[in-house]
């Protein structure tokens, strides 16, 4: 028997690399046999539950990162639930109408929409559909997401649309869906209206005029001598004007100028002056806006008046203190506009062409007719002022082009008629976990207008209207339901498939119907009235949800999006929300702080990286991240987070290794029998666990994060496991002091992987297969609880206050090192100089100091004894370095002077001589061979 062999050396199958991208596909398929989810379930049936309803993705396109930290973060958060004893089923779910997928079968699928029926054309979307959900689907779940992947919510299954058919009818049978011809965004790229949640804003250049309106009738104030002074930065809706804005309060003035006479704001009288050039400016008379009410100006280039009207909308920030106002193309236009009967022109068709509305622009689209009208009002001196300015500008999100504001019929559903509700909602019920999403969301609804609902699209679900024989729109409880049981039934593709008669009950009969005709519509749903259905299509009609859902979480631009519509569709029939919290994500950017874009080639994919690094590199990244914000990512990023997997994982590694022999049922030690330095590490450990299971509780996972690298780093890997060695190696295999240490990482290790299996899954199982616990799976052991030792603040402070002298004596052994007195801290001979405080520390913790240390020798000097120059020292302990005197012990490496000098053993120490003598005298034998 050679010496070596008489050591305790730890072994373990665990292998050092966990060749992820391989064996997490082994993983999952057994989980899949095992149906490990549903037996999650089973055992917390019965229990309470906690429902994180998903946000559904939009179906269509490859998995891309902020695909992957919304959807692990979800995980995190459901398996945290399940192993904190909740009921926390996860259903997935998927958004699946909408313009992106028409544009993808014509743009890379080359269908031809002309060419075949609506109905035809929405079965090829619907195909298109699921070959995304199932391309998707497959991504997310090798990312190690939980759920009922065979059975999520898919916004085009004839379940869920009849549900948002009953849904609609509902809100029509409170009177809050109507039809009106208002201005709304409208796309002339996708030919379709848009809702405030499809607008984004891009910097365009626009042209800044100031045109003049003759005044016609003065009202005995004015004559027709003077003109009103007008800006827009809009000059293609000057054939829409209908009248002239002003401000009730403000004052205005009458001035005569180099120029001619005109009125403006007077606040603004200064700098227009020195922006038109004005010379010898005279002040007329002033008025109030009051006193221009109803008065009249001539058009700038059409036979037709302008009105003067009031409204507090007109500002000081910009122009003349006078709105010009076309009722068609404005919001703030059309509302002050109905309170004087104006009538709401918008002389703009589908694809953004003038009309005959306005003559001589037939056919021109509406930016190119900029430079048209500003030629035409040079020309006959009604152009003041033209410049030009970079400015913030709506765009369809989809087609990134400019949107206009374009008055037609649309339906709408009221925002205003239970406004005050949903912001009560808002302020009083909904934990919103961003610390601005409240204030987000509360602004977005305080200052929306109604919801414009219809889609001039195909590729979505139907608006269940009829129409009778005079136009009058049917929004019958009676026909919406009987729609939505049809839906149920056979789909919404019904409604294309056959006429308004054999969509109605039968027997239907209406009064302004005499002979039985009827029409129906033909506009859809806003795609965020089928995702803002979700909780009538899940949370309150599948087995596995409840409504109201525990947590809704999504990225930050929801809050205009599903948060948003969710919120208002669930305060509008149930009057609540449909959610208790709230928790947004910021966006993934690179490595820079850069927008993702495949033309800037700075993308990551998520399955890609799982096939080099495996998913729980990038579930640890995730958890890495404070997603409050925007986070990054690129390739260097995702391999320092690979170097932490490894710390962790070879961590984990030298655990098993030197537990291996270890049976926590017969072999454990007590608490109150363990030394000093083991309770210091439980109690240690403890306190981790609080802040773990805190973190988890608050979806903070940054802080699991930062507190699982610190402990592993330094508690284990720089103390505890460090000195350890001098044990588990050293000592025999059942000695008191090994089995306390074992005791105390078997324990931790145990407690550790079930805290990591929601962030490192593939990786906890793995390591479970090696303990010895009860539970066949990490996934189905509950966390563990905090423990709450008895005297555990006495006993934080004692090994806090040697950590202060462990501090002190490293940074002594690195000068040392530095010097050359020593080489490795085992050389080392240490003398220990402590005041009375420090010396009766020494003596409560009972401890081997030196072992601690990891020094050779270890000595402790009287309180008072004389410091020598060359020490190390602070206010409680003075440290001195020097090399240690004697022969290293073959066994334990430990130098000792009485290596050489113990009968039958030379090459030991006096510690090692007993333990060979005593249990290994074959190997003293082989040394003597």
């Amino acid at each position: 028997m050679k010496m070596k062999d008489t050591l305790q050396l730890g072994k373990t199958e665990f292998p050092m690399r966990g060749n992820l991208p391989v064996k997490e596909l082994d993983y999952q398929e057994e989980w899949a046999q095992a149906d490990i989810y549903n037996k999650r379930q089973a055992i917390n049936e019965g229990k309470p539950s906690f429902i994180l309803h998903d946000g559904p993705p939009y179906a269509n396109g490859d998995l891309h990162m902020g695909h992957a930290l919304n959807k692990i973060s979800k995980d995190f958060i459901v398996r945290s639930k399940s192993m904190s004893g909740f009921w926390s089923p996860y259903i997935p779910g998927w958004d699946t109408h909408g313009l992106p997928i028409e544009q993808a079968l014509a743009n890379s699928e080359g269908v031809d929409r002309k060419k075949m029926s609506v109905a035809e054309f929405r079965k090829l979307c619907e195909e298109y559909a699921w070959r995304q959900i199932d391309s998707q689907r497959v991504g997310f779940k090798r990312l190690g997401v939980t759920g009922t992947w065979d059975d999520p919510y898919v916004t085009l299954d004839p379940k869920f649309e009849a549900e948002q058919i009953r849904l609609f009818g509902k809100m029509a049978a409170k009177g809050y869906i109507y039809k009106a011809l208002k201005p709304i965004y409208w796309s002339p790229s996708s030919e379709s209206s848009l809702a405030e949640a499809e607008i984004e804003y891009k910097d365009v250049e626009s042209p800044s005029i100031y045109v003049a309106f003759k005044v016609k009738d003065g009202k005995d104030l004015l004559g027709d001598d003077t003109s009103f002074v007008i800006w827009t930065t809009t000059p293609w809706t000057l054939p829409a004007n209908l009248g002239i804005a002003v401000n009730p309060v403000f004052d205005y003035v009458q001035v005569e100028t180099s120029k001619g006479k005109f009125v403006v704001a007077k606040e603004l009288l200064s700098s227009l002056s020195e922006l038109f050039e004005w010379e010898n400016v005279k002040v007329l008379q002033e008025l109030k806006g009051t006193d221009l009410e109803y008065m009249t100006a001539q058009h700038p280039f059409y036979d037709r008046e302008s009105l003067v009207i009031l409204g507090d909308h007109v500002t000081m920030d910009a122009g003349t203190g006078l709105v010009h106002t076309a009722p068609g193309h404005g919001e703030d236009d059309y509302f002050v506009a109905k309170k004087y009967d104006l009538p709401v022109l918008s002389p703009v068709d589908n694809q953004g062409h003038f009309t005959e509305e306005a003559p001589g622009f037939e056919g021109t689209f509406y930016l190119k007719a900029n430079k048209q009208i500003s030629d035409l009002m040079t020309e006959n001196g009604s152009l003041l002022k033209l410049d030009y300015f970079v400015h913030s500008y709506p765009h369809d999100w989809r087609t990134k082009k400019p949107v206009i504001y374009r008055a037609t019929p649309q339906w709408f559903a009221s925002i205003e008629k239970f406004r005050q509700e949903i912001l009560d909602v808002i302020e009083n019920d909904v934990v919103w976990y961003h610390p601005s999403g409240k204030v987000r969301i509360y602004n977005m609804v305080r200052d929306r207008g109604d919801w414009v609902i219809s889609r001039q699209r195909v590729w979505g679900v139907p608006l269940p209207i009829f129409y009778a024989e005079n136009g009058e729109p049917i929004l019958e409880t009676e026909t919406i339901e009987h729609v939505a049981a049809l839906f149920e039934e056979h789909g919404s593709n019904i409604w294309f498939e056959k006429d308004a008669k054999d969509l109605l009950p039968e027997g239907y009969t209406h009064p302004a119907s005499p002979n039985g005709e009827f029409t129906k519509e033909v506009d859809i749903m806003d795609v965020w009235f089928d995702s803002g259905s979700s909780h009538a299509g899940v949370l309150k009609t599948r087995k596995d949800a409840r409504f109201p859902a525990d947590l809704y979480l999504e990225g930050s631009d929801q809050y205009r999006g599903w948060f948003n519509s969710s919120l208002t569709t669930s305060v509008a029939v149930n009057d609540c929300a449909p959610y208790k919290a709230v928790l947004s994500q910021g966006f993934v950017m690179d490595g820079e702080g850069k927008k993702m874009s495949k033309s800037l080639g700075n993308t990551i994919s998520p399955v890609k990286e799982m096939q080099t690094k495996g998913a729980d590199i990038i579930r640890l990244w995730a958890s890495s991240v404070d997603y409050e914000s925007d986070v990054r990512v690129s390739k260097d990023i995702l391999n320092q987070v690979s170097e932490v997997y490894r710390k962790i994982r070879n961590t984990m590694r030298f655990m098993l290794a030197n537990t291996s022999d270890f049976d926590p049922k017969t072999a454990a030690i007590p608490f109150e029998e363990l030394r000093s330095v083991d309770q210091y590490m439980l109690v240690k450990f403890d306190k981790f666990v609080q802040t773990v299971l805190s973190a988890y509780e608050n979806y903070q996972f940054s802080t699991i994060y930062q507190s699982v690298i610190n402990f592993c780093t330094v508690e284990l890997s720089q103390f505890y496991l460090d000195f350890a060695k001098d044990v588990l190696y050293i000592e025999t295999k059942d000695s008191y002091e090994r089995r306390a240490m074992q005791t105390v990482i078997y324990d931790i290790l145990v407690k550790l992987t079930k805290l990591l299996t929601p962030i490192l899954l593939h990786t906890s199982e793995e390591v479970w297969k090696h303990l010895k616990e009860e539970e066949e799976f990490a996934q189905l052991a509950d966390f563990p609880q905090a423990v709450h030792y008895e005297n555990e603040e006495q006993i934080l402070k004692q090994w806090a206050d040697f950590g202060q002298v462990r501090d002190l004596v490293l940074k002594a052994l690195e000068e040392a090192r530095n010097e050359k007195i020593i080489g490795k801290s085992f050389e080392a001979k240490v003398t220990l100089y402590p005041n009375q405080e420090t010396k009766e520390l020494f003596d409560s913790l009972e401890a081997n100091i030196a072992q601690l240390l990891i020094v050779s020798q270890l000595d402790i000097a009287e309180v008072g004894s004389q410091v020598p120059e060359q020490a190390v020292a602070n206010d409680k302990v003075a440290v001195v370095v020097e090399h240690a005197h004697g022969e290293t012990c073959e066994r334990c490496r430990a130098i000792k002077e009485e290596v050489g000098t113990i009968e039958d053993a030379p090459t030991l120490c006096q510690r090692c001589a007993t333990i060979v003598k005593e249990h290994f005298p074959e190997a003293l034998v082989a040394e003597e061979d």
